[in-house]
């Protein structure tokens, strides 16, 4: 398996005008299964979005994802395992995501039903850890991307 840095090397030689970019590395999820479930419908092109709560990146400190930009999409144990770069980025209510963006992220069976109730398992879960509850008017943050290497 390649480490996020031997990637970047294969992809700048590959595509040399990319050089001066960078590029943030990271998994989906935070348990083993859904970050290698997740990364592989990446690399496989099923998941083209993403989602993740904008109060997220306000506890954390953390820019927020910028169109253009690289990501090297990591396992569990952090096999680089593909890079996108984001094509769109926009913040919506959670109970304003659309089916459209619901299939794009691949997972289950694409509904925005299954989206909904698996998006709100994850955000209760995590906002457990800040001391917040969930709320369906919360504010996410609908990320779009392309597979450009793998």
């Amino acid at each position: 398996m390649m480490k996020a840095k031997e990637m970047w090397e294969q992809f700048i030689n590959k595509y040399p005008d990319n050089k001066n970019k960078t590029y943030k590395a990271w998994c989906f999820s935070n348990n083993e299964k859904n970050a290698n479930e997740l990364a592989d419908l990446v690399v496989n092109g099923e998941k083209t979005a993403t989602t993740s709560g904008l109060c997220f990146y306000e506890f954390d400190n953390e820019e927020l994802p910028k169109e253009d930009a690289f990501n090297i999409i990591l396992d569990w144990n952090k096999n680089a395992k593909g890079i996108t770069k984001t094509t769109k980025v926009y913040t919506i209510p959670f109970n304003e995501v659309t089916k459209e963006h619901a299939f794009k992220e691949g997972e289950g069976d694409k509904t925005i039903t299954y989206w909904r109730e698996g998006h709100m398992k994850f955000f209760k879960q995590d906002l457990k850890e800040y001391k917040k509850e969930f709320d369906e008017n919360m504010m996410v943050v609908c990320e779009e991307f392309e597979v450009v290497w793998k």
